[in-house]
């Protein structure tokens, strides 16, 4: 069987005699052991990169990973004391593997132009390229020494690390984790040379680890409670007697055996990509809000309190999650547009801790409900608390007038949404604002399509949220 994926508080005055022993505990951990985010611009609403930056800050979040070198990011991020991993994307492996020259103006104007005042800890050279269809597997190699060469000549290499993300597609075998190994085809090209670079240079190899991938295609075979870190009676490995008590410790140690088998135990790893989504279309099991928060919540604990693995007990985690905001221009089924911790208004899609401060708070907090989650608006928009399971559609305020304008107009037009409550003078006109009038639009239209997939998205233009959204004395309906 193949597991495989390819893909602020404050702290209070005054802590309680238990929380400062929370605190004490972990922080040996938590000095190696960090959380960091995966900060993805593939959307047409997200906020400025200096907004981004400053939501970074509020939540405590000193480690951010892009998928480019997008200026205006980079300048964002100098003297924010947030460290940054940039990446050179797929579609650059193969000039930048045959011409040195090309790889050494990319340095010289991506990673010179912006580092020291950005903090750039490592380049990933291009992204889950196993499992690139364009076949750029035969440039990653040449394409990472080359970028090495650079950062030697431009002085940089001490600071600045190469390696590439890899998908755990790129395994033969994942189960049980013992018998871990890479697919043939790969090793003597491509693995063993990444690896003997990484080792050299005092580089890290960046794995990305999907449970939720493994969990929705054997949903019959795998536990959800242990996916989700939840309490389960855990799962013996048959070939070293080893207790997995989740899943995501269960993918690393078939990586780490993978590794193991062709000597390279001593190779440091870096989660670059987890996650789960808090929405999926029907076929994909296990995505909800719910879900979303129990993993990215219970990940966050983990990883700051937990240690290593059970086949690297000593090894800290570093673990990058995916992703800071819902994108929504991203292609794919439904949980593509869904993995974020933000909405672009930058309200949470559901509230977790992520730093340890949060963590030792959270040990003297009643906890909250796991799957609340605050509206995508703002202004005058208010919410009820409501039974689990229900669900409405929301204007997102952040898209600009003249797209929700239109979006309003299709849901009022073609789509067949009631809007005679936010006429003038009936029910629902006031507030008289766009974003309420488009709220009120795109639930009926959510609500009369039975709350389909994709029936409250209009272009980016709306969110779905879990509790009930109210607009003066305008209830929303759930059903029609």
């Amino acid at each position: 069987m193949f597991w495989f994926s390819s893909k602020n508080q404050t702290m209070a005055t005054h802590i309680s005699f238990s929380c400062f022993l929370l605190l004490l505990t972990i922080s040996t951990i938590a000095e190696s052991a960090s959380i960091g985010i995966n900060y993805g611009r593939i959307a047409n609403n997200l906020p400025t990169p200096t907004q981004v930056v400053q939501l970074l800050k509020k939540q405590g979040l000193t480690r951010v990973k892009l998928y480019d070198t997008n200026s205006d990011v980079l300048t964002a991020l100098a003297n924010s004391n947030i460290t940054v991993v940039v990446a050179l994307p797929n579609e650059l492996l193969s000039s930048t593997a045959k011409d040195q020259s090309f790889a050494d103006n990319w340095v010289q104007a991506n990673i010179s132009k912006f580092y020291p005042a950005t903090n750039i800890e490592a380049i990933a050279v291009g992204n889950e390229v196993f499992a690139d269809p364009n076949n750029t597997t035969q440039f990653l190699v040449a394409a990472m020494k080359n970028i090495h060469s650079s950062l030697v000549k431009y002085n940089l290499d001490s600071a600045v690390k190469v390696s590439s993300p890899i998908a755990l597609s790129a395994l033969q075998t994942s189960y049980p984790s013992s018998s871990g190994s890479f697919k043939s085809e790969l090793i003597e090209p491509v693995i063993k040379p990444m690896l003997d670079l990484i080792r050299s240079t005092g580089s890290y190899f960046m794995v990305n680890v999907y449970p939720f991938f493994a969990y929705s295609a054997n949903s019959d075979q795998i536990s959800l409670d242990y996916t989700l870190f939840k309490a389960n009676p855990g799962v013996v490995d048959s070939g070293n007697g080893l207790r997995y008590s989740n899943l995501f410790d269960a993918q690393l140690d078939a990586v780490f055996a993978a590794m193991s088998a062709i000597k390279y135990d001593d190779v440091k790893v870096v989660i670059t990509e987890t996650g789960w989504p808090s929405l999926g279309d029907s076929n994909e099991v296990g995505a909800s809000q719910a879900n979303a928060a129990s993993y990215n919540g219970n990940l966050v604990r983990r990883v700051l309190t937990g240690g290593g693995t059970p086949l690297r007990p000593n090894d800290t985690l570093n673990v990058y999650v995916f992703a800071l905001f819902n994108e929504n221009q991203k292609t794919g089924p439904t949980s593509e547009r869904n993995y974020g911790l933000f909405y672009p208004s930058e309200a949470k899609v559901y509230d977790i801790p992520l730093t340890m401060a949060e963590l030792a708070t959270a040990q003297t907090t009643p906890p909250a409900n796991e799957s609340k989650a605050q509206a995508p608006t703002t202004g005058d928009m208010s919410t009820s608390a409501v039974p689990s399971g229900q669900t409405w559609c929301v204007a997102n305020g952040n898209v600009g007038s003249e797209k929700l304008q239109a979006a309003l107009d299709y849901a009022c037009g073609e789509g067949g949404a009631d809007c005679r409550p936010i006429q003038g003078g009936a029910t629902c006109f006031n507030p008289d604002t766009l974003v309420a009038h488009a709220s009120y639009a795109f639930n009926s239209y959510y609500q009369k399509n039975s709350r389909g997939a994709g029936t409250c998205d209009f272009g980016g233009a709306a969110n779905v949220v879990t509790q009930a959204p109210k607009f003066g004395t305008c209830t929303f309906p759930t059903g029609y």
